[in-house]
């Protein structure tokens, strides 16, 4: 009888420990996967791989399957279109351009964040505020930001005496006139002016510089003000100055790096690209070059943001595990793998100061690039950015080229833009 007894409590036991540790335990470990898809432009660096490869391993319940749009930007653009504007599921997560927040939470493409950013305590305060900025749109998060370009001002150290580097527009155009034609330069100072999207960049740093706006937090055109007209004039005098080529309407960014690592310039603006080149084997200017940030004007420093954001599909299926890879691609661990093995510069603020980072990258470890970058501000924040843009472009051009005063300039812009927004309503 006693061993029955005891037979019957072994058999309980037993039945216990697999009711307890069995299946509730077993059904854990095997919890169906859920497969998300993550899209973005081509990556040769193949850093992209490791940061997904990196994830799964801490996220062994979420399977990635990672696409890419071709590296073009519009051809991108306009890939992932397709498939948002037909409600298709078959992206999940996705990198946008800078300037396509506004335009895809309009369309109704993307998944606002903020839900997501209140439960989990993310903290935007340990982000480029900038970025922020430009993936905010009538008062929410559309998406997040990566990664971040902005202009700098880079500047011949042969040349120019650390004492006399400028602080404001009018000093860049003091010392840029003074150095111009020193060992073997032409130039004093070069930018982008030719008629297109880079020239509304420079253009955003001047009117920012002095405190102007071109839309509003609400989207409303507001660029007939002061400010605006007073950092215009500015970009005016810089290019009538005698310190940029005569033919500066023709410059993009190729003929800015081109002539620059050329050792033809005392003075350039330009994205961090160009470090990398000016530090190259084939560069004339090698070990010779610095960078500060953008001049100011009455209201400080401004640097146009460029850049990549990433976001939700609205149609996702998998919205909780395609917030759980957003994260990680923008906080501590996806941004510091990034950073070493893509090159970009970080969004998240506590990387600036990882050593492994600024191995990886010495640029991130210049007090003056942070500096510069800390001072980034959008283009203007529009679901109809494309069209606003083309006619800043036209209107900037007039401007560059003294076809228009900038008052009259700005006045047709404003005319113009609020046209675009009421056509496009």
């Amino acid at each position: 009888m006693k061993r029955f007894i005891a037979v019957m409590v072994l058999i309980a036991f037993s039945v216990g420990l697999f009711l307890a540790f069995g299946p509730a335990n077993s059904n854990a470990a095997s919890k169906k996967q859920v497969t998300i898809t993550y899209v973005r432009g081509k990556d040769e660096t193949h850093a992209t791989e490791k940061i997904i490869k990196e994830f799964m391993k801490k996220n062994p319940d979420i399977n990635v399957i990672y696409k890419e749009n071709p590296s073009d930007t519009g051809q991108n653009h306009d890939q992932l279109v397709t498939v948002l504007s037909a409600g298709g599921s078959d992206i999940d997560v996705f990198d946008m351009d800078v300037i396509w927040p506004a335009e895809f939470a309009q369309a109704g493409y993307t998944l606002p964040l903020d839900r997501f950013i209140k439960r989990d305590k993310t903290n935007l305060n340990d982000y480029i505020k900038g970025t922020i900025d430009a993936a905010r749109f009538k008062g929410q998060m559309w998406a997040f930001p990566r990664f971040i370009d902005a202009g700098l001002l880079y500047y011949r150290k042969d040349i120019v005496p650390q004492n006399e580097l400028p602080k404001t527009w009018d000093d860049l155009i003091k010392v840029a006139k003074k150095y111009k034609g020193k060992n073997g330069t032409k130039y004093g100072f070069l930018m982008q002016a030719k008629q297109y999207e880079g020239l509304v960049c420079d253009a955003i740093e001047y009117i920012a510089s002095y405190g102007g706006k071109v839309v509003d937090e609400s989207g409303n055109i507001v660029v007939n003000n002061q400010g605006t007209i007073d950092g215009l004039n500015m970009m005016r005098k810089v290019i009538t100055s005698g310190i940029v080529p005569p033919n500066i309407n023709t410059f993009t960014e190729v003929e800015t790096h081109t002539a620059f690592i050329n050792g033809l310039s005392v003075f350039a603006r330009n994205w961090p690209y160009m470090w990398a080149m000016i530090n190259s084997p084939q560069s004339k200017v090698r070990g010779k070059v610095g960078i500060l940030p953008l001049p100011k004007g009455s209201k400080g420093s401004a640097a146009c943001l460029g850049g990549w954001m990433v976001g939700i599909n609205k149609f996702s299926k998998n919205p909780e595990a395609s917030w759980r890879l957003l994260k990680f691609l923008v906080q501590k661990e996806g941004q510091k793998l990034m950073a070493i093995y893509n090159g970009n510069v970080p969004v998240y603020k506590p990387l600036f100061n990882d050593k492994d980072v600024i191995k990886a990258n010495p640029l991130i470890g210049d007090k003056k690039f942070i500096e510069a970058i800390l001072a980034a501000v959008p283009r203007p924040v529009s679901p109809i950015y494309p069209k606003i843009s083309d006619v800043m472009q036209i209107e900037l051009s007039n401007i560059v080229n003294g076809k228009k005063d900038v008052k009259t300039a700005v006045a047709d812009m404003d005319k113009k833009l609020k046209e675009v927004v009421k056509t496009s309503k």
